[in-house]
């Protein structure tokens, strides 16, 4: 190691235990000189103590590295402890900053610098955090964090022993491939399961219903419908709100393909996406004209947690026998068997027919067509289900933007397929 790199090396180190200096320091800012135990001056100096025990190493002989680290661990231990038994608290994080600081100063030397300095983002980010993290453990309940550490468990162990193979004569179901998109799907409504949680009543129907496009918009639009009823006056927040979510959904439909099959996410984003956006003006163009988003309160807006393990398996299930429908219609009727498929898969839910053809593979433009007409069909469906819940005018105004928006997807599509038929 030349003297410009090993310079370049110490001054990450520094910088490391300088940025984690910061984030303690910052947080203990009130306290008067020499009552904090390590600040912004102590985790720099711990953090070049680490690259400069990293460089005396350089010659592969690991023992003074490891000695530096005993002693730095035991002069942080007895400073910890003696400022824990003034105060009366009990707290290992400043020790164990301390310690990882130590050791990413040994990393900037001894390793990769990229690796290093994300380490050390992450580091900061977690102390920094310390509010929303408890704050967010406040809030889950034993059966989230049991569903989560179930699928966690089920995920890392079970799916590694799966067979990652077709197990049918039409090569439809693979078990392998069939529980890794079971858990993305879980994954992705668990993140909008959460935003929902987190964002609670006080923050507005609006964004509770956006936000519920994540998990589905199915859901989202029967809960609306219903509110609709005996909210006759809130037509334009209703329907403004079921129709974020409509846009959500579509957006969700193209990352979930993109995940699977790139080319495919390429030729869906510009109809999709086109028919989102517009949805989303239209969303908006009612809201406002309602005028009092802001204050309604979406008590009604509840989901099911998706990492519950009872819906894992039942999404599971309905994504299998809609795989094992699309690739036996496409086997036996050809591009027609899975449009039908589709069609019929559409009233319900979109996700499971969207990722059977995104697995699938082969050409993008019947899987680009088959993706449509789900989408289309499902925001169909969800139009009568809303007149049916919520009354003729609510399904109306949906009727009407949603086959304006259908109709911005499809001639988008055309836009850019007619050049090339």
């Amino acid at each position: 190691m030349d003297l410009q790199e090993l310079a370049t090396r110490l001054g990450l180190a520094l910088a490391l235990g300088f940025v984690i200096g910061l984030e303690r320091g910052w947080k203990e800012r009130d306290e008067g000189e020499g009552q904090r135990t390590a600040g912004i001056r102590t985790f720099s100096l711990i953090g070049l103590l680490g690259g400069l025990f990293g460089a005396l190493s350089l010659g592969g002989d690991r023992i003074l590295l490891a000695a530096g680290f005993v002693a730095t661990s035991a002069v942080m231990a007895a400073f910890i402890w003696r400022e824990n038994a003034r105060e009366g608290i009990f707290g290992a994080t400043t020790m164990i900053a301390a310690l990882v600081t130590f050791m990413l100063g040994a990393l900037a030397l001894l390793g990769d610098m990229k690796i290093a300095a994300g380490a050390g983002v992450v580091t900061v980010g977690l102390l920094a955090y310390k509010s929303a993290l408890h704050g967010f453990l406040a809030r889950i309940t034993a059966q989230e964090l049991r569903s989560a550490l179930l699928l966690a468990a089920m995920t890392f162990i079970a799916l590694p022993l799966l067979p990652d193979r077709a197990i049918d004569p039409w090569g439809a179901l693979n078990p392998h491939q069939l529980w890794l998109i079971t858990i993305l799907i879980a994954a992705v409504s668990f993140i909008g399961y959460l935003a929902v949680k987190l964002v609670g009543p006080s923050r507005g129907l609006v964004l509770a219903a956006t936000l519920g496009g994540l998990i589905s918009s199915t859901v989202v639009t029967l809960t609306l419908a219903r509110l609709a009823k005996s909210n006759g006056a809130r037509l334009g927040l209703l329907s403004g709100s079921i129709l974020a979510a409509g846009a959500v959904m579509m957006a969700r439909v193209v990352v979930l393909t993109g995940v699977l099959n790139l080319p495919l996410a390429l030729s869906l984003s510009v109809p999709l996406l086109a028919a989102a956006l517009f949805q989303a003006v239209a969303a908006w163009i009612l809201i406002k004209r309602d005028g009092r988003g802001a204050e309604a309160k979406p008590e009604g807006l509840v989901h099911k947690n998706p990492f519950l393990l009872s819906e894992v398996l039942r999404f599971g299930a309905i994504l299998g026998a809609v795989m094992l429908a699309a690739g036996i219609g496409r086997s036996l009727f050809g591009n027609s068997g899975l449009m039908v498929v589709a069609a019929l898969s559409g009233l319900a839910d979109v996700d499971a027919i969207t990722l059977s053809v995104a697995n699938m593979g082969g050409q993008a433009a019947t899987g680009v067509a088959a993706i449509l007409l789900a989408v289309g069909v499902n925001s169909a469906a969800k139009t009568i289900y809303a007149g049916v819940a919520g009354g003729l005018r609510l399904g109306l105004i949906l009727l009407a933007f949603n086959l304006a928006a259908m109709a911005v997807a499809v001639a988008s599509y055309l836009l850019i397929a007619l050049p090339h038929l």
